[in-house]
């Protein structure tokens, strides 16, 4: 599988040559700040299976895991692009959905960070759930 991916001006374009390790709605506040009130939603690829095409910035901060994360937008639009923990897990980049050209065979896996989310927040109740950080995927074997 092949996925493809840019920012909403279109300065940024990505090519993703791997299925996704892992598929993950998440509820943290740092989360709901970058998406504008809702969940994030994150397809966790190889980092291998990455290519980035056109002017990326970066920023960082600590998790409330304590984990230090890394993120990517577009500088000319601002569009987040992915997150990744360069020490913790480095093998692995966590790409937003909405930049995907085919992000709708991407449904998520889990929720994450439950109990950061608002009140009126859903569920689907038939994946799990986890209050805060959930274990972290292992690579898949090839």
């Amino acid at each position: 599988m092949t996925y493809t991916g840019q920012c909403a001006c279109g300065a940024v374009h990505f090519t993703i040559t791997a299925a996704p390790i892992a598929v993950r709605q998440c509820w943290c506040r740092r989360c709901q700040k970058m998406a504008g009130g809702g969940p994030a939603h994150n397809a966790m690829f190889p980092t291998e299976a990455l290519t980035i095409t056109g002017p990326v910035a970066h920023t960082g901060y600590t998790a409330d895991s304590g984990t230090a994360i890394h993120w990517d937008f577009c500088p000319t639009c601002g569009t987040p692009l992915l997150a990744y923990a360069p020490v913790a897990r480095p093998h692995l980049r966590a790409v937003r959905l909405g930049v995907l050209d085919q992000p709708n065979d991407l449904a998520p896996q889990m929720v994450i960070w439950t109990g950061e989310a608002p009140a009126w927040a859903v569920f689907d109740p038939a994946i799990p759930q986890y209050p805060a950080a959930p274990p972290a995927p292992a690579p898949k074997a090839n």
